[in-house]
């Protein structure tokens, strides 16, 4: 904002170890009560008498007593005693000792209790918004004021870095966490308090936390971390959100203050000024309201703007103006209903808004931030003229630092301009463009981009091709191309088909810790409920945002992609059996271009059925579990092989006598992991999945799920369908007699239905025990609605039919078919199921209890913040 407030300094130096020094004055306005200097930066004291239970923010402890001391500017509380050991900076300051600032991703908060990380203040109500991918909190309105130190998770070629610090975020632990350094609890339901690193999960007092070793282990989940040296990509001209394929859907409104009413707002010896800073902020309707008694000084009241705007510099340095008119002088006392004052201003109609304004000087005061990142201080400050010049600056600079520089000026305590030095960069920006026709050419493709994104040969080039998947990547040299075709592409259309474009980066995988395999995190956020898009946020603090992909958002292949290189990874996918059989089917499609080409695979169960995930032990469904507690077990998980299924679906008209007479429609192969059925079980799932395309929005529980099969099912109770004379059966090669049935199914895995034993547990010496490795498939058959419901009760198994690996059926009528639960109605014709190649490697949950995590600074992880003060 060219016209809002700047910083300006006293000393023509100041360093990071004594960050009061140009601030005394400011903090001793006339006027104004007494204050209580501490070593931290900017806090602002004055003892207040305590009239409700109040906990101190330094240690987290109980105040005892009447006095409690707070900070005007942050509402920090603290004891006398603590006044001494606060080492958290005040939020007027906190921007400035951030050496790098890196930009938040705000979305919408949840539904926990969580304080503001800017007024410390407890969040409750619309409000409330959160980082997602940092462990930050705030009001909106507060979120303009917030410290730019969200987590480094890449390199973008001007910071490189091979070191990983901890990255310290303050309060919103667990009541229960413990000081790492003297043991003690630190966290705190009742203040913000305490300190975490959002990398090890590490919890400390905020008075401790200076005393532990700068250098980050990463904790427990070090092992499948992605480590933020190791990945790299071109961000400018594309916002964090894109960067991290975030939906830009989410993202609130931040700049403006939440008032619901534009009257001055009342009370008791108190008024309400409206208070824009500068005019741009006028421009945009961005204000603060500030509280200041009936009769008050001008010092008074630019202190309190000050202080409201979160800028620590002094208060005869600044002026309040009305809007277009005159400004407050340094004896007026403003009173909005009159005063026996003779100086009374005003005195008729307070203005509706004021602009806060530095008053004009001759000299200026600029920050220096070094270019590198490991100094002892964040900055120093010189002061410039109209006469200095950029030469004049950076010689003083390097005079301070003898080194490359980048000199910054601040704004309103969060802009900072910066210069650099001039030095060619390499520029490589890769997008994903997704939403194409299938089975192209690379020159087709190329061509179709430049019909329809009018690319320029010069600058793009495509370097993937994934013709299955109807994509592209495409690398691109220059900044402003790359940001014109990716909001391009988001508005185009190709065959009646949306494009979906994103950005993609670059794992170095030649510096990837020896031994490490990074877990890729699949989430659909539509299942599950609300819990998918929990999780998505969960792991997204846990681990590097640029491992956790939406799932509605390019699919499976983003993440695919990005991880072509790494010699060694698993995934992990959140979501349901049809979520489970997508990754797996673009993983086949495309494991010819991945240097892993089986990565193991977990699940995380959250659809209706969850059968796979039943028979690998990850449970019948999602049910809050902390995603820490997830990924351990994730990482203590044993390595299981399973058969994949292909079924080929040739719709032929077929005679009575079983003869062929000509094509009915186009062969289709689809891949099968779980069951395929044919008759009454796949026609309850067609009739489930129309309720749920009429009504999507009800579908968003297991419970609710259940009762539209259960009603379904009720509604065939006296519905019969003579299968055996529809179809014909062979397994092997061997023609299988069919009793009379309305259903039959073939298993690969040893769950059916939510869970139930369709084959069943008794011995058979003509089959062999089913394992879902053994490379044969069990076919079983059901007589009705009745038998299916006995399954489901365990009264009951399915009629033993068949056990083979290949499998050819003749259908004479359309029939419901589903595979996985995917159901379609099925012309007649011929359907063949054969392996499909190789087994898939998954993830099976051990069955032992999770390892004690070790209590080493560098190893131990506290509880994760998705499951602090209650479960989902």
């Amino acid at each position: 904002m060219a016209n809002s407030t700047r910083t300006k300094n006293e000393n023509s130096i100041m360093e990071s170890a004594s960050p009061l020094s140009g601030r005394k004055k400011a903090q001793q306005s006339p006027g104004s009560r007494s204050r209580y200097h501490v070593s931290a930066p900017g806090h602002c004291f004055r003892k207040v008498t305590l009239t409700k239970p109040t906990f101190c923010h330094n240690c987290s402890d109980f105040i005892w007593g009447l006095i409690g001391f707070i900070c005007e500017v942050c509402n920090f509380m603290c004891h006398e005693k603590c006044l001494k050991t606060v080492r958290t900076a005040c939020s007027c300051m906190a921007p400035t000792l951030v050496r790098i600032p890196v930009a938040h991703c705000f979305g919408p908060a949840g539904q926990k209790k969580r304080f503001c990380c800017v007024c410390r203040k407890h969040l409750e109500g619309n409000t409330a918004i959160r980082c997602e991918v940092c462990e930050l909190h705030a009001h909106s309105e507060c979120a303009a004021f917030s410290c730019g130190d969200c987590r480094l998770c890449h390199q973008d070629g001007s910071q490189d870095f091979d070191t990983l610090h901890h990255h310290w975020r303050e309060g919103n632990i667990p009541s229960g966490a413990r000081c790492e350094v003297c043991r003690r609890t630190c966290g705190s339901s009742d203040v913000l308090a305490g300190m975490r690193c959002e990398w090890c999960g590490m919890t400390t007092h905020a008075a401790c936390y200076v005393i532990v070793p700068p250098e980050c282990g990463l904790g427990r989940l070090r092992s499948m971390l992605l480590h933020p040296a190791c990945v790299r990509i071109c961000s400018r001209n594309f916002s964090k959100m894109h960067c991290y394929r975030i939906s830009e859907s989410c993202q609130n409104d931040l700049g403006k203050a939440v008032v619901t009413n534009r009257v001055f707002l009342q009370t008791s010896g108190k008024q309400v000024l409206k208070v824009f800073d500068g005019d741009d902020a006028v421009k945009r309707s961005h204000f603060r309201l500030v509280s200041i008694p009936r009769i008050t000084k001008n010092e008074e009241v630019v202190e309190s703007a000050l202080r409201t705007f979160y800028i620590p510099d002094d208060s005869l340095d600044y002026e309040l103006q009305d809007n277009g008119q005159q400004a407050l002088h340094s004896n007026d006392i403003l009173n909005r209903n009159g005063t026996p004052d003779e100086k009374a201003i005003f005195k008729e109609n307070v203005p509706e808004a004021w602009l806060l304004r530095a008053k004009p000087q001759d000299t200026e005061v600029l920050k220096v931030y070094a270019g590198w990142l490991k100094v002892g201080v964040a900055y120093i400050s010189i002061s410039i003229s109209k006469n200095s010049t950029v030469d004049s600056v950076i010689k003083e600079v390097l005079t301070q630092l003898g080194r490359q520089v980048q000199l910054t000026s601040r704004q309103m305590n969060q802009t900072r301009f910066y210069i650099v030095e001039s030095r060619k960069q390499v520029v490589q920006v890769n997008l994903l463009l997704e939403g194409l026709p299938v089975q192209l050419s690379k020159e087709e493709y190329t061509n179709l981009l430049q019909e329809h994104l009018a690319i320029k040969s010069h600058l793009v080039t495509i370097t993937h091709v994934y013709g299955s998947q109807g994509a592209v990547v495409v690398q691109i040299t220059c900044f402003s191309e790359a940001e014109r075709i990716y909001m391009l592409a988001k508005d185009t259309s190709v065959s009646n088909q949306q494009l979906t474009s994103l950005v993609i980066p670059e794992i170095m995988h030649n510096k990837l810790p020896k031994g490490g395999s990074p877990l890729l995190v699949f989430v659909n956020p539509k299942s599950g409920g609300l819990k998918g898009q929990e999780l998505l946020y969960g792991f997204r603090k846990l681990l590097n945002p640029h491992q956790v992909f939406d799932m509605t958002n390019g699919g499976p292949l983003p993440g695919l992609h990005t991880f072509r290189e790494v010699p060694r990874f698993r995934v992990l996918v959140c979501g349901g059996d049809g979520t489970v059989g997508w990754v797996l089917g673009v993983l086949e499609a495309i494991r010819h271009k991945l240097v892993c080409p089986e990565p193991p695979i977990g699940i995380v169960p959250l659809g209706t059925g969850n059968d796979l995930a039943r028979i690998l032990r990850w449970g019948a469904g999602y049910s809050g579990e902390d995603p820490h507690h997830i990924l351990v077990s994730v990482d203590e998980a044993e390595e299981v092989q399973m058969d994949r299924w292909t079924i080929l679906l040739d719709a032929q008209e077929v005679t009575e006598d079983g003869k062929e007479n000509g094509f009915l429609e186009p062969p289709k192969i689809v891949q099968m992991n779980n069951y395929f059925g044919l008759g009454i079980d796949a026609e309850l799932s067609l009739d489930f999945h129309h309720a749920r395309e009429e009504e999507p929005g009800k579908f968003n529980s297991r419970f609710h799920n259940k009762g539209v099969y259960l009603k379904a099912g009720l509604q065939k109770l006296s519905h019969t369908r003579n299968l055996h004379k529809d179809l014909k059966l062979q397994v092997d090669k061997q023609e299988v007699e069919l009793p009379s049935i309305e259903g039959l199914i073939f298993l690969n895995i040893p769950s059916w239905g939510s869970g139930a034993d369709l084959w069943g547990s008794e011995g058979d010496s003509r089959y062999g025990k089913p394992r879902i490795d053994d490379g044969m498939l069990e076919v079983v058959g059901v007589t009705g609605v009745v038998h299916m419901g006995q399954v489901q009760g365990g009264m009951r198994s399915g009629i033993r039919l068949a056990q083979g690996n290949y499998v050819r059926i003749t259908v004479t009528k359309p029939i419901p078919v589903q595979v996985d639960g995917e159901p379609w109605i099925q012309a007649p014709g011929n359907i063949i199921i054969s392996a499909a190649g190789p087994k898939v490697r998954m993830l099976r949950k051990s069955k032992h209890k999770q390892k004690k995590q070790p209590a080493s600074l560098k190893e131990r992880r506290s509880e994760s913040p998705s499951s602090s003060d209650g479960g989902h």
